[in-house]
């Protein structure tokens, strides 16, 4: 091919080699026709390789677009798209989803879930975890964004959809609002008692109407005996499902104590409203008349004998006068304790526990004459305890009531009335050697004829055994 024949003008020193190389073109460069490449799309230009024994210079012919602007441009910007999530956050995502919709969250406390667990899925906190600790990342998301928006949500509840432990939900809720520096409210039992009194089918659609009952009835009942547990300390340190369980049973029979209500057990009630029971809810229930027992005692209209099993007819008087029925209770607990107490001997603990009102009447004095009355106290132990006879101290049920002050109380927290007990002290045991041995003891370590024939048979079987074997 002559340099006539060229689409361009090739300057030929010594020996030049025209190279056509195509850029930006849809098809080879080889497979278009050379009469529709015009002049205008080919340029030239001198590539310049390392000297040679040859000299050899070659032109190659770029094919420029010039539309286009021709700076650099890097491979990775090219073809950057979209990242994509991982196959584990998008499941997370699902699973936050499907426990919002479990719970009929409003929409705007499922996208804030949403945006939490997106934020955590990314912390390197969560980063290398196992794939449970995320599914529980993703409960915790959406108990967090429930109580930012007041929806009353227990970990509990949460704990039960994702079949976890509730210590390690609880574990991973703390960490997680620690790393994302949310503030979430806390819930008590009263903020949660609506919606759990929801659960229970005993409307009159559901049940007979002899034993149907209003939900808002029996919201606002149950409520009122859960605060009332409250003050007696029955709450503390519970877990809250036994307590609202036994507390909707004896509001539901307290509503319309008939025979066929008070009959029923609280396994029957749970069949008949449709909820599983809970194990300690009946514990809980003999507590909560234990406690409506010594309030409604102090009931001065009420002249019949009663007892812990006919006092849920008395929960609508107890509820309505607690106040002063707690203060009487107190009272007349605080009297009882002074007439058990020989005369001159008051027991010093029975007057640290004194009622609301003697605390209240302590509270208007000046600080010098509440001072002075410190020490008269102080005093006044000092004799006592020095005054106790040997007796008293030897007797461990006195050593159990001095310790155990929740008993002495009408009523006091859960693990001081229900306190364990400390194991005794077994005293050390000194060996010397020189013990005398007893004869028994002795005769029990010598065998006697017939073990000592059965020994002796023994032995020669596993003598002939090994002869035979070897």
């Amino acid at each position: 091919m002559s340099a006539s024949s060229l689409p361009f003008p090739v300057i030929v020193p010594m020996l030049r080699v025209p190279i056509l190389k195509p850029m930006f073109l849809p098809f080879p460069f080889s497979l278009w026709p050379r009469t529709l490449l015009p002049p205008l799309f080919l340029r030239p230009t001198v590539v310049k390789f390392p000297p040679t024994p040859c000299r050899l210079t070659a032109s190659v012919a770029v094919v420029v677009n010039p539309g286009l602007d021709r700076s650099d441009i890097s491979y990775s910007r090219t073809t950057a798209v979209t990242r994509k999530p991982c196959v584990n956050l998008i499941q997370g995502l699902e699973r936050v989803k499907e426990i919002s919709r479990i719970l009929r969250v409003r929409r705007e406390i499922e996208e804030l879930a949403l945006t939490y667990y997106k934020q955590a899925y990314e912390h390197e906190t969560f980063l290398h975890v196992t794939l449970q600790r995320k599914e529980i990342l993703g409960g915790c998301c959406v108990l967090a964004s429930c109580r930012q928006q007041r929806w009353p949500i227990t970990v509990g509840t949460i704990s039960c959809l994702l079949n976890g432990d509730p210590a390690a939900v609880g574990e991973v809720y703390q960490e997680m609002i620690k790393v994302l520096n949310i503030q979430a409210p806390t819930f008590s039992v009263t903020d949660v008692m609506e919606a759990h009194c929801q659960e229970y089918k005993v409307s009159p659609g559901h049940v007979p109407e002899e034993l149907a009952e209003d939900s808002k009835g029996l919201t606002k009942r149950a409520i009122a005996l859960v605060e009332l547990a409250a003050d007696s300390w029955i709450v503390t340190g519970r877990q809250p499902l036994p307590i609202m369980m036994a507390a909707v049973y004896l509001a539901w029979q307290s509503l319309k104590p008939n025979a066929q209500r008070l009959k029923m057990s609280l396994e029957k009630f749970c069949k008949l409203a449709k909820v599983q029971k809970s194990k300690t809810a009946g514990t809980r229930i003999t507590e909560m008349k234990g406690m409506l027992y010594k309030l409604g005692k102090e009931i001065p209209w009420y002249k019949e004998v009663l007892t812990p099993d006919n006092v849920v007819s008395l929960v609508g008087d107890v509820l309505q006068h607690r106040f002063s029925l707690l203060r009487r209770a107190l009272k007349s607990h605080e009297l009882s304790l002074l007439e058990k107490c020989p005369a001159g001997q008051v027991n010093p603990s029975s007057a640290e526990t004194s009622s609301s009102s003697d605390v209240s009447e302590d509270a208007g004095q000046t600080p010098v004459k509440s001072s002075v009355n410190a020490e008269k106290e102080k005093q006044g132990r000092d004799g006592d305890e020095s005054l106790k006879s040997p007796s008293e101290e030897s007797n461990p049920q006195t050593q159990e009531l001095t310790q155990n002050w929740g008993k002495r109380v009408l009523f006091a927290p859960p693990c001081v009335v229900n306190a364990k007990r400390k194991r005794a002290e077994r005293p050390p045991l000194h060996v010397t050697g020189d013990e005398e041995i007893s004869d028994s003891e002795i005769e029990s370590y010598i065998r006697t004829p017939q073990e000592a024939r059965d020994f002796a048979m023994m032995q020669e079987k596993l003598f002939t055994s090994n002869n035979e074997s070897s």
